[in-house]
């Protein structure tokens, strides 16, 4: 069982998410000990990138902030490698497919191991452009995150089969960012994703409250929360750790 899927046995994860460097690097270490003291079964960090189209206009933003403050991929890795000695929660990066082509695939997922980071999600990487990457995946040992989402369709069977430390469920058509309200059939879509796999599957994408946690959780495996994290983030700035903790702390009380 991999690092990722054993956060999930403890009961239903949550799973917070910041941008790398947002709005620097001391500070988005602090945020990263902060969400683990919290209680964070698994800490997302997205690496800026100047297209990221699942993105919305708060996580753009927070990495127009990264960028600002002189953020690199290897500034990224110094980020992790500071939290690492003071955390030892599980790390999963948010990134998009020519961060790690161009860095190089080999030295980017050994480095990501040499650190503690578990899993890659990938967005604009569908199942069929995979190859290039995975066989450097599964050389470090990290899990590559499927997403499924309720235009998956006859695709839910091939991605559920090739999940590997948990299944990152989008709650809805579109980009990133806060909703109140969401589709009825995300439920059936969970049960259609256990007929292929046991592999845990959190949902993410708009959830912003303790009370649509917990709605969610009925039949999620776990929760992730990116936009109202990363606002947090915008409003406090270089202080924004005890609030991110203080709002992760809730979150995960929310689908204890």
């Amino acid at each position: 069982m991999s690092k990722l899927t054993a956060a999930f046995t403890k009961g239903k994860a949550f799973i917070p998410f910041i941008v790398a460097g947002d709005p620097d690097e001391d500070s988005t270490v602090s945020n990263i000990i902060a969400m683990a003291k919290a209680g964070a079964d698994i800490i997302e960090l997205g690496i800026p990138f100047s297209d990221p189209v699942a993105d919305g206009p708060v996580i753009q933003e927070g990495d127009l902030r990264a960028f600002a403050g002189g953020i690199t991929v290897d500034a990224v890795f110094d980020i992790v490698a500071k939290a690492r000695k003071q955390v030892d929660t599980p790390f999963v990066f948010l990134t998009y497919a020519n961060i790690p082509f161009k860095y190089g695939y080999d030295k980017f997922c050994a480095r990501c191991a040499e650190l503690g980071v578990n899993g890659l999600v990938i967005p604009d990487l569908p199942i069929e452009e995979q190859d290039e990457i995975r066989p450097f995946t599964q050389k470090y040992g990290l899990d590559l995150i499927m997403l499924i989402t309720l235009n998956s369709g006859d695709r839910v069977p091939a991605l559920a089969k090739k999940a590997e430390g948990f299944i990152y469920v989008v709650s809805s058509e579109g980009i990133t960012g806060e909703r109140d309200e969401f589709d009825a059939r995300l439920s059936g879509l969970f049960n259609e994703i256990k007929k292929y796999t046991d592999v845990p599957a959190a949902i993410g994408f708009g959830i912003h409250t303790p009370e649509q946690a917990a709605d969610l959780s009925r039949f999620a495996d776990g929760i992730i929360v990116g936009s109202a994290i990363v606002d947090i983030a915008a409003k406090y700035k270089t202080a924004a750790a005890p609030e991110i903790g203080k709002y992760t702390e809730a979150m995960k009380a929310a689908i204890s």
